[in-house]
């Protein structure tokens, strides 16, 4: 099968099931060729995989950002203690070397948590997003294995009906 997206192969599930031919004396069901919703499956599953390598990406991009922040909020805080404590030899520029570097921590504080909160609100919208696709999917796919398992029940139990039909 060449290479569609979980919901190309769901579309095209539904599309089959939609367009299968009715049965006699049955509108609500239809014949499937099995071995094509089967392969159809196998595709779905086979892909499932790489919706959750989609998420572990996204949380590996979290941690990057916030490693970066923390990286940059340490730097900031070295050059400001460098900064610091080139200015101690007068009292005055101590001061204002003191009064600059609680600024610079205080502005790397707020920028880190600012960072923070946009890499966790964006983690957090990015799973949401996957894990309701992910639902979306398996709940489609075990509502086709359900709809398949009561069309292969029909046609067993039409094909004893025949039999039977035919010993009598």
């Amino acid at each position: 099968m060449n290479e569609q997206n979980i919901e190309d192969i769901i579309s095209a599930l539904y599309d089959m099931v939609q367009d299968a031919r009715a049965l006699p004396l049955g509108a609500d069901k239809c014949i499937l060729e099995r071995e094509k919703v089967l392969d159809m499956l196998d595709e779905i599953i086979a892909q499932m995989p790489e919706e959750l390598k989609q998420a572990r990406t996204i949380v590996e991009s979290r941690n990057e950002l916030i490693g970066q922040a923390r990286r940059e909020a340490e730097n900031t805080i070295r050059q400001a203690q460098e900064k610091a404590e080139k200015m101690i030899a007068e009292e005055e520029i101590y001061q204002e070397a003191k009064r600059q570097c609680q600024e610079m921590v205080l502005q790397t504080q707020t920028r880190m948590a600012e960072l923070r909160k946009a890499s966790n609100d964006y983690m957090d919208d990015a799973l949401r997003r996957t894990e309701e696709a992910i639902a979306m999917s398996l709940e489609d796919v075990r509502d086709t294995r359900s709809k398949f398992r009561a069309l292969v029940e029909a046609q067993e139990k039409r094909a004893a009906v025949s039999a039977a039909q035919e010993d009598l």
